[in-house]
């Protein structure tokens, strides 16, 4: 009972608490996607409650709209302006690709996606975040283009609302001034959008506000779906999806380390999914769990699903009680609450060490933020994949070589000194220093020419990975060359999956099985034999001739 009790008063708290971080931050967001604050504040209330509390994996995660989401919802949303039935049969889309990647293995290579992918997105989420906000906090209208935003302030930069800015200015100063020991209790942000909304209210201020948001639940919304419009909706909806499981997976491992349990990967997937799949059929926001928030609810010792559940019915409480004043929020406030998220999601760790990264880094790096800012977030992940791919290739490429060895004998160099203008013979050892895949193919069928003169190759395979279709075609691509140079082919290869594959792929069958081996030796010892009985044919043959 006791641990009832003490777990019961950690949920509740943490779950308080965690809803005042997600308040300002659902209505922003909300806000900066152009559905307004109430599809912020419900996507908030409903993700958690269904996916967080109903819905529950053995850690606590506290979900909700989030920045990476929202700049991807802003971003078709402003293609289909006014078009609800669209935008939500995106985030349908989404929702059902959600799931299906919950039931695939996806989830758990998300580990692998190379850093600087996830953090040119991030970075270049963040700072066009802060530059989409800078419309709000002068108190112009928001719009969803960088580029314009920056041209109009620049045309109407004698109109900048003053009112507007000192409300932002005040923000930023209360939401990075205020001491850590108060923060911890009432967060800066819920304090700075309180404080400045009542001077906003007892100064009357003449600032663009929130509005009124309907004190009612939200109503079930049946999309007309257009069935020849799929096909555009399909890249804004993959992306959704695919982002909403990253930052998922990646809360969900912070969640994990802070509580010591271990999160199943695909229910973390699948429990968001459903949650999402419900926010979008009432017209809510698409979102993820939150790190921020789970790690705000786990610090005041919340433990359980329990506090999910009590973070929504907060916000739902909020919502009922106090409409009025939520109304009356100016949007230059939460612009400024959105430009300190902003600052958070960028990756200062990594700034802080970037003089010393690869330049490889650097690229993919660069590429994924220029992209994600200045052109299309869409795409900025794949690319940045690709790239990273690419590149990774490469690196291997470079660091696979052949290292050809000669082998010599006592008696086959004197055999060979009786009969070196007429015949020479070599038996040499190459040895692929890293994997054989198709980064390495071509570059390893190229260095072939240098073994022009050798009679026995032997070709020593030290790797246990598997080899791709681009190096199997290679590796014909040698022995086609081999047999056109009338070169014997011996192969060593240690491991038996790679056996096996080369065996299905009939590859063996035209080398020989009496010349792959296990061991260097083996095949130097019989290439040496070989050698000696041509050698000794051929004097035997020398000598009949000069009897005749």
């Amino acid at each position: 009972m006791k641990n009832f009790i003490k777990n019961l008063k950690g949920d509740i708290f943490g779950g308080i608490i965690s809803s005042i971080v997600a308040l300002p931050q659902a209505l922003a967001f909300g806000v900066a996607t152009g559905l307004g604050a109430k599809a912020g504040i419900w996507g908030a209330i409903i993700l958690c409650f269904i996916s967080g509390g109903v819905l529950s994996t053995k850690s606590l995660l506290i979900s909700g709209p989030t920045g990476p989401c929202s700049i991807i919802i802003a971003s078709f949303a402003s293609l289909y302006l006014n078009d609800l039935s669209a935008i939500v049969t995106i985030m349908l889309i989404a929702a059902i690709f959600q799931f299906l990647i919950g039931l695939t293995s996806l989830p758990t290579i998300v580990k692998y996606i190379p850093y600087p992918v996830i953090s040119g997105f991030l970075n270049g989420v963040g700072i066009l975040l802060i530059i989409l906000q800078l419309n709000p906090i002068l108190g112009f209208d928001t719009l969803s283009n960088p580029i314009m935003t920056i041209r109009y302030i620049f045309i109407n930069y004698s109109n900048i609302n003053l009112h507007a800015l000192l409300l932002a200015l005040l923000t930023l100063f209360i939401i990075f001034l205020i001491p850590k020991r108060i923060n911890k209790y009432l967060p800066s942000q819920i304090l700075a959008l309180i404080l400045c909304t009542i001077i906003s209210i007892k100064f009357g201020f003449e600032v663009k506000t929130i509005s009124n948001i309907p004190v009612s639940f939200p109503k079930i919304f049946i999309p007309n779906i257009n069935i020849t419009k799929l096909t555009d909706y399909i890249p804004f909806a993959l992306t959704l999806a695919i982002v909403g499981s990253c930052e998922s997976l990646l809360t969900g491992i912070v969640s994990d380390s802070l509580t010591k349990n271990k999160n199943s990967h695909k229910k973390v997937i699948l429990f968001q999914s459903i949650g999402n799949f419900i926010c979008a059929i009432t017209g809510s926001l698409y979102g993820a769990a939150a790190t921020m928030r789970t790690v705000a609810a786990i610090n005041s010792n919340a433990l359980t699903r329990f506090a999910a559940i009590i973070n929504s019915l907060f916000l739902i409480t909020v919502l009922f009680i106090f409409n009025n004043f939520v109304s009356q929020i100016p949007l230059a406030v939460l612009g400024g609450i959105l430009i300190k998220i902003g600052i958070d999601i960028v990756d200062i760790k990594l700034l802080k060490v970037i003089k010393y990264a690869p330049k490889d880094d650097l690229y993919v790096l660069i590429v994924v933020f220029l992209m994600t800012v200045f052109f299309n977030l869409i795409f900025a992940v794949g690319i940045g994949i690709t790239l990273a791919a690419l590149l990774y290739a490469k690196r291997m490429a470079d660091k696979t070589n052949l290292k050809f060895e000669s082998v010599y004998d006592v008696d086959i160099m004197n055999f060979e000194k009786k009969i070196e203008r007429d015949y020479q013979h070599q038996i040499r050892v190459v040895h692929i220093q890293g994997q054989f895949f198709f980064g390495t193919a071509t570059q390893i069928v190229s260095q072939f020419d240098e073994i022009l003169g050798t009679k026995y190759l032997i070709l020593n395979y030290e790797s246990d990975s598997l080899l791709d279709i681009s190096a199997i075609f290679a590796l014909e691509d040698i022995i086609i060359r081999l047999n056109n140079q009338k070169i014997k082919l011996m192969l060593i290869i240690k491991n038996d999956d790679v056996r096996k594959q080369l065996k299905d792929l009939n590859i063996i069958n035209q080398i020989g099985e009496n010349h792959i081996f296990y061991n260097e030796l083996d095949a130097i010892n019989l290439a040496k034999t070989c050698i000696k009985t041509k050698i000794k044919r051929h004097n035997k043959k020398n000598k009949k001739n000069q009897k005749i």
